[in-house]
């Protein structure tokens, strides 16, 4: 499978603070400004059990979808996830269906911000205004998801601190018989409701489709969406209340400024204006956020040949322009034609299918597994959570009715039509699934696995991986003589047999035969020939450095191309335990990121010594070298044992270099005057040594 070049990929400009944003104010939009007047007229005082029940399937949800975007984060989120997993026919009805429904979602929102203008120019009309900020935030989103992002959070700062004054101002002026008759619609009403509402929880994991543009999406990914489904559950509950408590039911009822309404009770004629401004704030961030998402589906199918390659231009700015215009050419095309209050609250039932289909999803990426699925967040209590995940939303879109059901049935068909008149013939990949198949004696694709690796590639390291100590005190053979690469692997062999106790022979083979199978990668002059034995207990590596070039041929399946005969300059022999498989393959994936710099060759056959051969490859924000020398800041470590010196957590002196020698360091091992210290350790504790050490840092 192809990797993406760095022209086609997404710059990762999203913080988590952004991307919190985001989902918040995708959430907090029509779900409090809009739906609570329709949902009080299905279940009147008892919407707000609605709110809660409609909580409850959007947690294995999100746990699902956390893991799968942590694994996966590739544009396209929902899409990715089950053309991935399921192939790409479930990808192609995913993709375009969630492109549409959040087109419908956008416009919803956009005829929102027309409702609230109209409370104070009743003469606008709401049409044109929806269309001209179409077109606005279409504009922003041209300039990238940084610009896209920063305004989000302008905006969701504004609408969260504005909802705070509300709810402070509103709990006192509730009227608790408002509540009388709390369930006199019946529980049938408070589930169908549910349905409903559920809509306002799906901005929750927008963040999804734009996570290949999120900055270490591992940890800012599950945060972000808890964080928001936190704030937004809080908000729902304690507003609605608050609607229920102060608002007579006859002006609740269908009111599609419930806000506003009980604003003007509590805080007079300047609380509905406060209270417009927050919603205004709401379904601008709604809009913004939802051609930011929208946009990257046509994006992610078009990198698929699911849809015609003119969806993947990318302007300057490292943006998918055409996606983006197109997207917005839609939107308005629903505003002109469609009743976008209609459609939006038929659209969640198609949400709620894809909910459900992301829980499957997990279970099939578990159970295929395949070594380079590696999430960096695993959803708990599984294969329950997702079950449940599996079963509550299709229970949801019974409740809801027959028309949400055939709305759903017309977008699966839209979505298959597409993949057999179109798709089918340009794809050759099958989805993890086939991985399951495999163990059951049928088909199996090496697709998703090579592109998983790829992803594996870019995601990088996690803060427990011992790559900088597995560096620090690797075994360095600089080999001057001409060597054959079996000469080479023999050599290795019989270091690597005393260092993990096992037969040198038996190594050997290991490392010929993946190399002929097509297992060990190679790039630009460098081979990193790797295996994992279950009986081993840690990982060792040996790198090489061939003045003379090594000439072998390698299938590199993990860089995504075949090669004939190459010299090889630079050897990675790297030996895992087997029981750890995605961390062997994060390893391999951080050497072959250095090994991709083209200046790394170069610099790799032009260094002096062991230091600096290792320094190429440690993280200059993992570790730092310290020269002892008399009367500096370094000059109070002289004489001290290792367990003598105040280092911070989690930090190890790795190497010593003393006289031309290199010195593993014990706790006892004592410093002396001109040692070279190569220390590792978190990047938060290097900063630190870098401060205390300045001057004397190398």
């Amino acid at each position: 499978m192809a990797v993406l070049s760095k022209s086609k990929q997404l710059k990762k400009d999203l913080s988590l603070f952004n991307i919190y944003t985001i989902a918040t104010g995708a959430t907090i939009a029509s779900g409090f400004f809009l739906l609570p007047g329709l949902a009080f007229s299905q279940a009147g005082p008892a919407m707000v059990l609605s709110y809660l029940i409609a909580a409850i399937p959007v947690i294995p949800a999100l746990y699902s979808k956390a893991e799968l975007c942590t694994a996966m984060p590739r544009a396209g989120g929902v899409y990715f996830f089950l053309d991935r997993s399921m192939g790409p026919w479930m990808g192609t009805i995913g993709g375009l269906g969630t492109w549409l429904v959040l087109m419908f979602k956008t416009a919803f929102g956009l005829i929102g911000i027309g409702a609230y203008l109209r409370l104070f120019l009743p003469q606008v009309e709401m049409l044109p205004l929806a269309i001209g900020f179409a077109l606005v935030f279409g504009i922003i989103n041209l300039f990238g998801a940084k610009k896209s992002g920063s305004l989000q959070s302008v905006l969701v700062v504004g609408l969260l601190l504005i909802l705070s004054y509300f709810s402070v101002s509103g709990i006192s002026e509730i009227d608790y018989q408002n509540f009388d008759g709390f369930l006199d619609e019946g529980f049938h009403s408070v589930f169908a409701t549910a349905g409903l509402v559920y809509v306002s929880y799906v901005g929750l994991s927008k963040v999804a489709s734009i996570s290949e543009e999120v900055k270490n999406p591992i940890k800012n990914i599950p945060k972000a969406m808890f964080l928001a489904f936190g704030t937004a559950l809080l908000i729902y509950v304690v507003g609605t209340v608050i609607m229920i408590g102060t608002v007579p039911a006859q002006s609740l009822q269908n009111s599609l400024t419930p806000v506003a309404t009980a604003a003007k009770i509590f805080m007079g004629q300047s609380g509905v204006l406060i209270m417009s401004v927050a919603a205004i704030f709401a379904f601008f961030s709604v809009a913004n956020a939802g051609i930011l998402s929208a946009s990257r589906y046509p994006l992610a199918l078009s990198r698929d040949h699911l849809l015609p390659r003119f969806f993947g231009v990318f302007t300057k700015h490292k943006t998918p322009s055409n996606s983006i215009f197109v997207t917005v050419a839609f939107i308005i095309i629903i505003l002109v034609l469609f009743n976008p209050v209609k459609i939006a609250k038929r659209a969640g039932s198609f949400q709620l299918l894809l909910f459900s289909l992301n829980s499957l999803a997990v279970i099939v990426m578990r159970e295929s597994r395949i070594e380079s699925y590696d999430p960096g967040f695993r959803s708990p209590l599984y294969p329950w959570m997702q079950i449940f995940g599996i079963v509550s939303p299709i229970w949801l879109i019974i409740e809801m009715g027959w028309m949400s059901s055939l709305f759903t049935v017309a977008l699966f068909g839209l979505g298959t039509f597409w993949y057999f008149y179109y798709g089918r013939k340009r794809v050759v990949r099958n989805g993890a699934i086939y991985h399951i198949f495999a163990r059951l004696g049928q088909q199996r694709t090496g697709g998703v696995e090579s592109e998983l690796r790829s992803i594996l590639n870019k995601k990088g390291l996690r803060d427990d991986d011992p790559f900088d100590v597995l560096v620090a005190r690797a075994k360095f053979l600089d080999i001057k003589t001409r060597l054959s690469f079996e000469e080479l692997v023999e050599r290795v062999s019989g270091f690597l047999s005393n260092k993990l106790d096992v037969e040198s022979k038996e190594l050997k083979q290991a490392f010929i035969r993946g190399t002929m199978v097509g297992a060990t990668p190679m790039a630009r002059n460098a081979a990193l020939p790797h295996i994992r034995l279950a009986e081993i207990q840690h990982s060792e590596l040996v790198m090489v450095r061939c003045k003379n070039p090594v000439f072998i041929n390698i299938d590199n399946g993990f860089m995504g191309t075949n090669s004939g005969p190459e010299a090889i300059h630079a050897f990675f022999f790297l030996a895992s335990p087997d029981r750890d498989p995605a961390q062997h393959l994060r390893i391999l994936a951080q050497i072959a990121r250095h090994i991709d710099d083209e200046k790394f060759i170069g610099n790799w056959l032009a260094a002096q010594s062991e230091p600096e051969i290792k320094e190429l490859l440690l993280r200059e924000d993992r570790y730092i070298s310290l020269q002892l020398k008399p009367g500096s800041k370094t000059g109070t470590l002289i004489g001290l044992k290792i367990k003598e010196i105040n280092l911070p957590e989690e930090t190890l002196v790795a190497i010593i270099h003393r006289d031309g020698q290199i010195i593993v360091p014990k706790g006892h091992t004592v410093l002396k005057e001109q040692d070279r210290l190569t220390i590792i350790s978190n990047s938060r504790a290097i900063r630190g040594l870098y401060d205390k050490f300045s001057a004397e840092t190398i």
